[in-house]
């Protein structure tokens, strides 16, 4: 079953440049089995979460409704042997873990697995990874580094989070530096601190550097 789904998002995710990639999967599948074990919740469920939490993202789907997306993902779930039950708690959490679904509003996943890899994807948003990725989000996007003329929003809606046109820099005041306040478990808010600061300390020194502050 796993191996299905390996070989199903190896695929999907082949010629990814936006820090979406196989790599990208494999980084969240260690984080999450890491945050699942403190936790004691359940590892196989975790797994198969971090395999898929970018099935339906709006931003790797293409043309497909984020519906048609986790649609599929439910009736492949359902092709290679998984439970009814389990079926529906993956597909629910892949459909609402994202910072565009749950983060903006502060809504818990009612989902313990959920909430594992909802962490662990967090963790990979920030630290040095998270600004690697942020940046190489931002020159697939064409997006700039930073424009002291344009200042962070504040967001308060998902569409708006993913209609907003926005400078690399500003994502971190708009997203990345709230995510260490938006971790669910106990270990996922251990692992968060030392990346948050990190990001701090890089913020400080670019800001020094481009010689304003925001």
């Amino acid at each position: 079953m796993t191996a299905a789904c390996e070989k199903r998002v190896r695929k999907a995710l082949a010629k990814d440049a936006t820090g979406h990639d196989w790599h990208h999967i494999e980084r969240v599948r260690r984080l999450a089995a890491r945050i699942a074990k403190a936790e004691g919740a359940d590892m196989f469920l975790v797994d198969l979460m971090a395999l898929l939490h970018e099935s339906a993202d709006y931003k790797l789907i293409g043309k497909k409704t984020e519906a048609q997306a986790l649609l599929e993902t439910r009736n492949f779930l359902t092709k290679i042997g998984l439970d009814d039950t389990q079926a529906e708690e993956v597909v629910y959490v892949i459909g609402s873990q994202s910072f565009s679904k749950s983060g903006i509003s502060g809504q818990k996943l009612d989902s313990r697995a959920g909430q594992c890899l909802q962490d662990a994807d967090r963790l990979e948003a920030i630290g040095a990874i998270g600004i690697a990725r942020c940046f190489m989000h931002a020159g697939v996007k064409g997006a700039p580094i930073h424009d002291p003329a344009i200042p962070p929003k504040t967001i308060l809606h998902s569409a708006e989070y993913k209609q907003h046109k926005n400078t690399a820099i500003n994502h971190f005041y708009e997203k990345l530096l709230k995510l260490k306040d938006l971790m669910n478990t106990k270990e996922g808010k251990k692992l968060a601190e030392s990346r948050h600061t990190f990001m701090e300390q890089f913020l400080a020194e670019f800001l020094q550097e481009w010689g304003r502050e925001i």
